[in-house]
């Protein structure tokens, strides 16, 4: 196994450079690296760039709108964008929903959907998680009662990432209760203004609140708006969650952080920071940057390799690292920049700023704060390090 780039990779990545240089508005890529949450409205506009290139959806097959790339040119692609501070234009839909309906819905729900979501016309938020049910989905309660040509959904989502401004939820529910945990569960797309959806956002750590409750009470939605045939969402839910394999491991950002990282230093060198500071502050990044080159390594591995339990273990392992070298490095800017990120800044605050806050102090703490959920997403640590047990050991 050879990992490394062939020349036809290291065209394509210099290919994806010069389209984001000349397309990326630089305003969207001040606020993504300042780390603020994006907006529909703010991201819409990049989607559309991508989406006239053909390159609004990497991981979908080509037959539907996808860019029919190999896992590597993904990973570049990702790679790119991290680098260059392009935001990740509605991760539900384009990496997670649309890959489902590509694979288990119906030609009707494909003509219906698809296309939207590639123009950015259409995004969707995920309910799966509810209060009695986070990272053990077999345990939902939520349920769908067929009633002649509808579907009837009473129950309630939590932690659903973007429910405030989705147009539609992929719901997972119940519509089998004397069925087997896992085998009596179905995936239905819901309209999130259909009568009986409610949302209520939930204020974060971060100070944001792109979380939010969803209460369904007697939602009536067209039958023909399950996916794939009944009971068979516990299959459709694990494709989904193990769709993006690497994209956990947060590359990406993690170089985007690493590159920025050194200025930062030097900057407050010329502010005080004495030289010992400094130079702790340097051998800091310098062992975070041989993780992260390890982590490259280890998500080209997978990238690479056979499918398999192995490399679902793999990639729970990835997922770990991931979050934790997010933190380390979220953690590290915080230091360097000290009591200086603590106050809230907006992302249109102009400068100078109140203090003598360097331009570099709004969203720090912000993003810090948010990347304590990396250890949640996609399923705890716990979880994760469960996987690698009963994958392995087991």
């Amino acid at each position: 196994m050879k990992l490394a780039f062939s020349d036809e990779d290291k065209a394509f990545r210099q290919e994806v450079r010069a389209f984001i240089a000349a397309e990326l508005p630089a305003d969207l890529a001040r606020r993504e690296a300042m780390g603020f949450h994006n907006g529909r409205a703010t991201v819409d506009p990049w989607q559309r760039k991508l989406h006239a290139r053909g390159w609004a959806a990497p991981s979908w097959p080509r037959e539907y709108g996808g860019t029919g790339w190999s896992p590597i040119q993904r990973y570049i692609f990702e790679l790119e964008c991290g680098l260059a501070n392009a935001p990740e234009y509605s991760l539900i839909a384009m990496s997670m929903v649309g890959p489902v309906i590509c694979r288990f819905g119906s030609p009707a729900l494909q003509e219906r959907f698809l296309a939207p979501m590639l123009s950015g016309d259409c995004w969707f938020c995920q309910g799966f998680s509810e209060p009695q049910a986070g990272s053990d989905l077999a345990s939902l309660r939520t349920r769908a009662v067929r009633d002649g040509d509808d579907y009837v959904i009473n129950g309630q989502k939590i932690w659903t990432t973007d429910a405030h401004m989705a147009d539609y939820m992929i719901c997972l529910a119940r519509t089998d209760p004397d069925a087997k945990p896992q085998a009596g569960l179905s995936m239905i797309i819901v309209p999130m203004d259909a009568p009986g959806v409610t949302v209520r956002p939930i204020g974060t750590i971060d100070g944001d609140a792109h979380v939010n409750e969803v209460f369904l009470e007697d939602v009536r939605v067209p039958a023909g708006h399950l996916i794939g045939k009944p009971n068979e969402g516990w299959t459709q839910a694990k494709f989904l969650l193990g769709h993006e394999r690497t994209h956990n491991a947060y590359v990406g950002m993690l170089c985007r952080y690493l590159a920025r990282i050194p200025g930062l230093i030097d900057d407050e060198c010329t502010r005080g920071l004495g030289p010992v500071e400094a130079a702790e502050y340097r051998r800091r990044h310098a062992l975070l940057a041989i993780d992260v080159e390890a982590l490259q390594w280890s998500v080209l591995r997978v990238l690479a390799g056979e499918e398999g339990p192995r490399l679902n273990a793999a990639a729970s392992a990835i997922a770990i690292r991931g979050a934790e070298y997010l933190l380390r490095a979220a953690d590290l800017e915080t230091a360097i920049l000290g009591p200086q990120v603590i106050p809230r800044f907006r992302p249109d605050d102009s400068l100078p700023l109140p203090a003598g806050a360097p331009a570099s102090a709004p969203g720090r703490s912000t993003q810090y704060l948010y990347w304590w959920a990396a250890t949640i997403f996609g399923g705890t640590d716990e979880i994760q390090r469960n996987i690698i047990w009963n994958t392995l050991f087991r």
